[in-house]
């Protein structure tokens, strides 16, 4: 086990894949998705953003829980500027898609853990690049009617069939997958974080 929690641990997320990934580490965290709407600033930056909306989703389920540790976190993709989120239908993933193709774009993941009754937190943002090669219409069509990627951001999961439009990525994979393990784990074992967070 590479993490204990002796505290109630709980995931405001129902992605699969961030349970996944805590799982690695040997964490079983409860499951209570957040459903805190999520509503850009103009006048923060997207990191910003991103980890503000971190930060709610975690808050936002402590209010259900009298004791315990909550992790939230939120991904977006971004391509010049533009922020893509998850699609709303089919042709909203196809539209990301053939943006994507042959571009190199940005996976920006926050996350937060929260610890109450304290009301004691501490936030982190990791960003990823990912270059994807040129894909055919056919091959975006394909992907989409397997897939369905319409829990994903930007449309695309790179743990599944799309990772074979990815030429290569600077920095976390898992970070592309919906949260930053490494940056994640580095948080929650150093000393000031754990007597902070009161996590044992």
């Amino acid at each position: 086990m590479i993490l204990n929690f002796s505290r109630r641990l709980i995931l405001a997320s129902q992605s699969p894949r961030r349970l996944k990934l805590l799982e690695q580490l040997g964490l079983h965290p409860e499951v209570i998705p957040s459903t805190l709407p999520e509503v850009f600033d103009a006048s923060l930056s997207t990191e910003e953003n991103i980890k503000s909306f971190a930060e709610l989703k975690a808050k936002s389920v402590s209010e259900k829980i009298e004791d315990g540790i909550i992790v939230g976190a939120d991904t977006v993709v971004v391509l010049d500027e533009e922020v893509l989120g998850k699609p709303a239908d089919p042709a909203d993933a196809f539209r990301m898609l053939r943006k994507l193709s042959g571009k190199m774009h940005s996976v920006i993941t926050a996350f937060c853990v929260y610890s109450t009754p304290e009301e004691r937190y501490i936030s982190a943002v990791e960003t990823t690049k990912v270059f994807f090669k040129e894909q055919s219409d056919e091959e975006i069509k394909r992907y989409i009617s397997i897939d369905k990627p319409f829990d994903k951001a930007g449309a695309y999961g790179i743990q599944d069939k799309t990772a074979v439009f990815v030429k290569k990525i600077e920095g976390s994979y898992e970070n592309v997958m919906g949260f930053p393990l490494t940056l994640f784990y580095k948080a929650m074992t150093n000393p000031k974080n754990i007597k902070s967070l009161n996590l044992n």
